[in-house]
């Protein structure tokens, strides 16, 4: 078991209610010792009998089914929320209000039941759209399902099983596995059936490059996943050889089955996005001040439905008015259904969908909507430097040959970080004129070697490793040697000259790489006839292995001391600089291989015996080497110093060696050419075992963690969020799920990820690329302050219709404005201009400015004054003309009789609960569009079904100012004649929108009667826009004393500042 596996399976385990481990160090202990703790042979495999016992013991071999919430639980949840339990409550009233008022004869139709049906269609839908997101979380577990293997053969009563269904494994299991398997378990590798064995597990540890697995045991027993070298790992797929292997894990205890229970208990404890947790907080508050202005109404107008005598000094006789006591209930249900913005969720979604499409355009691709706003406020980004700060592409940076004489090098610096042959050059180089010496490091070079290249699209790729694809780039970089005819070359091959050395050189045998000579080499027969062996390794190894070497002009001369060590400061200097070095060199006198033409030949047998390799390639010529690196991105650099003027802190985390990884940084400006990085940089080792993880984290500046485990980078996202960051993690592989469902926004790779990486991520990057984070980061930003333009207008507009309902319950006057008006203009009329404002151009210096908090308020004190002063303007506005039609038959000169109305006085409006004890009030008809309205049966009537045009001039006056007030939203501070409406042309394409939506539920007669409205004449018109209009003044009056106060704060600051 893994080193840090034991601590989740200490922390898990029970809860998980997984089988019990078997906690043996298979890794840790021979092969004789690992058969006998298992009581098996490999010859045999166990016996029907233990394998029951197993089973009994440990279970079955897959990953646990996690049984997530139910459906109707994910419902539920849903509700949990103040603002949806409101509406929750607000649609219930209104369907049992709508249901007595037809009880008691009035009108039992559509128009009764518009209100509660839009209500419950707004919850539903929610509903809908919370548990669609709720039922992906758990995708990346079901993808981790699938990169388990399937069968697997295995040997039982000794008996080979071909084709045994992988869940019925069980720990002591001999396993055979082949090129092209996955392996089905953990297991101890016995013995190999090839000469090498090599393993992709690169998806479990992040390794670039498939490793080698021997069948010899490993000194410590704590060591990393990539130390054990004996061990193959469940999910992991074997690219090159067979070998024969015992099971030591199965099912959650393997090391995929713990990251399988590190992603399902880092998304047990996903939190809600900064912005979900500032609208809960602005729901609970709603709530409180909704309780306390209905109570205020209510008091206001017990009066009304609740009166007594009072004898003796006490009160008696009271009488209560059922009929007047759910009046003002119904207002105190459209006080709730104006405080609520119900268009909101459907304005803060459709805006996040939009960001999505501007990010994927970047290259970005969200898979989770609220993360477009949580990447405005990150304030950390934690980077994975290979294919992502890096191109993922090995280039050679420097040739260095061997001189005209044994005490001179040549050294050759090499451009391009592409495997594309024509992206850069070799500096101080003459094409064709290749002397003896540099055209045996080329045939080395492309001979000795198995990748290929190829081109996909405007990309070239690699197949094979990528070390080995950078040689092929150089050779074609170095040419052909002069003299040779180009035709013989075929000019549309990517890599003509490595065919042509191929050509050259055939080869017909091949010594594969191990890790003890840590060397490849190959048999070519040359055209002269004769066998040539080329080898290529690590400098040191074949410095040791050589006893010659070629200088400039071909001559072969013996390697002194001084040779020796001159080429060992070439090699020192090039790894100083972060520089993977490799050296070539080769043999002519082969002895008994100088003829070996194939598998027929008496010599073959020295090459089924990867043993005899060393030997064989001894005494060799040493030529030249190579220094090769992953180069950082061009854009990177600029990328970091964009984060660093956004305040916007970067920290590398990588498994590779930590010299290398601190050149990269300084490279691309993670860190200073000459800064003091000593308490910078750690390995994850080194991190993990400090006993001031905390103040190490908290270091100003950018971080480096090299040699870094999975483990590591979730306690890293760990510290960071405790700290209040808001965290960015990148990753690629299956190790790296847990981290990015653990950090605020998970970054997965798109090119280069696995679909484990994937589902548990927010964000996929398209092009891998860290320039495509800060590209969204400020994306986010931009959306984000957008966001909080239309919040900030919409808020407004409830609390203008907010004030209008408290203004008519405390003046006593009919109720202008019904609960379906409310939420027509809240859903339909309000939404256009509010999701427009998601449009508003990006300020210019918006990745200039720090990270906002993520506990930043959404609403200043002072946009809060501002929007009380606007709600109480737009309260007055619609309660005055709901008067001034009762009152006035003419308006600013406007004549308003047009349509023959009876005037009252205001004293009979705010009185017209007592009409019926009015002696001789009597009412004229009045024409409305084409209806006339009469009340020769009840004059009474003309506060109740006669106020339907006083209520349409209330509704337009607040549709008209809430269109006007979005132009306001344009800018928290500045002038509309500083940021004009046409900035934002979609804003003005919504408001003639909005304005047609009302005009058409005005003028279609059936709409017209759902609302409880009428058609309005010319002159109405235009008192509606008189009285709508000031709106624009008195904000931007507003805004000129807010720019003027934070001018003077500003100035008063600045001296202060200096002075101190």
């Amino acid at each position: 078991m893994g080193k840090g596996g034991q601590d989740l399976e200490r922390r898990a385990g029970t809860e998980l209610n997984s089988a019990p481990s078997y906690s043996f160090t298979a890794w840790a202990k021979t092969v004789a010792e690992c058969e006998a703790e298992f009581g098996v042979s490999s010859d045999r495999g166990l016996s029907s009998a233990q394998v029951l016992l197993q089973r009994e013991r440990y279970g079955w071999n897959e990953l646990e089914k996690h049984s997530g919430p139910s459906i109707w639980q994910l419902v539920l949840e849903q509700f949990n929320d103040m603002l949806v339990l409101i509406l929750l409550v607000a649609a219930i009233v209104s369907f049992v209000l709508a249901w007595y008022d037809g009880d008691e004869g009035g009108e039992m139709g559509i128009t009764a039941f518009v209100e509660p049906l839009v209500i419950f269609l707004i919850l539903i839908v929610n509903a809908i759209v919370g548990v669609w997101q709720e039922n992906n979380a758990e995708k990346a577990l079901e993808a981790l399902k699938e990169i388990q293997s399937e069968h697997a053969a295995v040997k039982r009563d000794g008996k080979l099983i071909p084709s045994l269904p992988a869940k019925e494994l069980v720990p002591g299991d001999i396993v055979e596995i082949r090129v092209g398997d996955k392996v089905p378990a953990d297991m101890r590798v016995l013995y190999l059936v090839s000469s090498t064995f090599r393993v992709e597990q690169g998806s479990l540890t992040g390794e670039s490059e498939a490793v080698n697995k021997t069948s010899h045991k490993v000194c410590s027993e704590d060591t990393d996943i990539q130390g054990k070298e004996c061990m193959v790992f469940a999910g992991t797929t074997v690219v090159n050889g067979s070998c024969v292997c015992l099971v030591t894990q199965i099912g959650m205890n393997t090391e995929i089955g713990k990251i399988h229970s590190q992603i399902h208990e880092a998304s047990q404890n996903e939190e809600d996005t900064p912005l979900k947790k500032k609208l809960n907080e602005f729901g609970e508050v709603l709530t409180a001040l909704i309780g306390v202005i209905c109570a205020l109404v209510w008091l206001i107008n017990v009066k009304y439905f609740l009166t007594w005598e009072y004898v003796d000094g006490w009160p008696r006789n009271f009488k209560f008015s059922f009929e007047k006591c759910t009046y003002y209930f119904e207002i105190a249900v459209a006080l709730a259904v104006a405080a609520i913005p119900e268009g909101l969720p459907a304005v803060i979604t459709t805006c996040l969908a939009l960001g999505t499409r501007k990010m994927a355009a970047k290259n970005a691709l969200v898979r989770k909507l609220p993360s477009v706003e949580t990447l405005g406020c990150t304030t950390v980004i934690c980077s994975d430097k290979t294919g992502t700060l890096t191109t993922n592409q090995m280039s050679v940076a420097k040739l260095v040959a061997i001189g005209r004489w044994t005490d001179s090098l040549r050294s050759f610096k090499v451009d391009g970080t592409t495997y594309d042959p024509n992206d850069g050059k070799i500096h101080d180089w003459t094409a064709g004129r290749l002397d003896e010496n540099l055209q045996m490091i080329a045939m080395i070079s492309a001979v000795c070697n198995d990748s290929s290249i190829t081109r996909s699209g405007h990309h070239y790729v690699s197949t094979g490793g990528p070390t080995e694809a950078a040689l092929k780039v150089l050779v074609e970089k170095m040419g052909i040697p002069a003299g040779v005819d180009a035709s013989a070359t075929v000019s549309t091959d990517i890599l003509r000259c490595c065919e042509w050395w191929k050509g050259v050189a055939p080869r017909i045998a091949t010594l594969e790489f191990d890790r003890t000579r840590k060397s490849m080499g190959v048999i070519v027969r040359s055209k002269a006839g004769s066998n040539t062996l080329l080898v290529k390794g690590a400098v040191e190894n074949l410095l040791e292995r050589s006893r010659f070497i070629q200088l400039l002009d071909g001559s072969v001369v013996r390697l002194d001391e001084h040779s020796k060590r001159l080429i060992l400061e070439a090699l020192h200097e090039m790894s100083s600089n972060a520089l993977r070095c490799l050296g070539f060199a080769y043999k002519n006198d082969l002895a008994e291989l100088s003829t070996y033409d194939g598998e027929d030949h008496p010599a073959h047998k020295l090459l089924l015996n990867p043993s005899n390799y060393s030997s064989i390639e001894s005494d060799l010529i040493f030529v030249g080497l190579v220094g090769l690196r992953d180069p950082p991105r061009t854009e990177v650099h600029k990328a970091i110093e964009d984060c660093k003027a956004a305040g916007i802190r970067v920290m590398v985390i990588t498994g590779d060696n930590k010299e290398t990884a601190e050149a990269i940084c300084r490279e691309i400006g993670v860190f200073g050419p000459d800064e003091d990085i000593s308490l910078k940089s750690f390995t994850g080792k080194q991190f993990m075992s400090s006993c001031d993880k905390k103040n190490h984290i908290e270091t100003k500046g950018g971080l480096l963690f090299s040699r870094a485990e999975p483990k590591d980078k979730q306690e890293i996202v760990r510290l960071l969020r405790e700290d209040g960051e808001v965290v960015a993690m990148t990753g690629d592989g299956v190790n790296d799920a847990p981290a990015l469902k653990m950090a605020d926004i998970g970054i997965a790779m798109g090119i280069a990820g696995t679909e484990v990486a994937k589902e548990a991520s927010d964000m996929v990057l398209a092009d891998d690329n860290f320039s495509t984070i800060v590209a969204a980061v400020g994306e986010g930003r931009s959306i984000y302050n957008n966001m909080k333009a239309f919040i900030r207008y919409m808020i407004s507009s409830n609390i203008g219709e907010v004030a209008s309902i408290f203004l008519t319950a405390a003046l006593g006057i009919p109720e202008g404005l019904i609960p379906v008006q409310l939420l027509w203009v809240n859903l339909v009329t309000d939404g256009p201009p509010a999701t427009a404002l998601g449009f508003n151009p990006p300020d210019k210096d918006i990745m200039k400015k720090p990270p906002r908090k993520s506990d930043d308020s959404l609403i200043t004190a002072w946009i809060l004054f501002r929007y009380l002063v606007i709600g109480l303007y737009v309260g007055i506005a619609t309660v005055g003309v709901f008067i001034i039609w009762y009152t006035h038959g003419s308006f600013l000169g406007i004549d308003l009789s047009g349509d023959g109305h009876t005037l009252v006085s205001y004293s009979q409006l705010s009185e017209w609960g007592q009409c019926s004890s009015w002696e001789n009030f009597n009412v004229t008809p009045f024409t409305a569009g084409s209806r006339v309205f009469t009340f020769d049966a009840n004059p009474c009537d003309y506060f109740q079904t006669g106020k339907i045009k006083a209520m349409t001039l209330s509704l337009s006056v607040l549709v008209a100012i809430e269109m006007f007030n979005s132009l306001n939203a344009l800018s928290e501070d500045a002038s509309l004649l500083r940021m004009p409406p046409w900035v934002n042309p979609w804003l003005l394409l919504a408001m003639s929108l909005s304005f047609g939506l009302h005009f058409l539920i005005l003028y279609v007669p059936f709409l017209a009667q759902v609302f409880g409205i009428v058609p309005l004449s010319l002159n109405e018109w235009l008192l509606v826009l008189v009285v709508a209009l000031p709106v624009i003044l008195i904000d931007e009056i507003l805004k000129f004393v807010g720019r003027c106060t934070s001018s003077a704060t500003h100035k008063w600051d600045t001296p202060k500042a200096k002075a101190d």
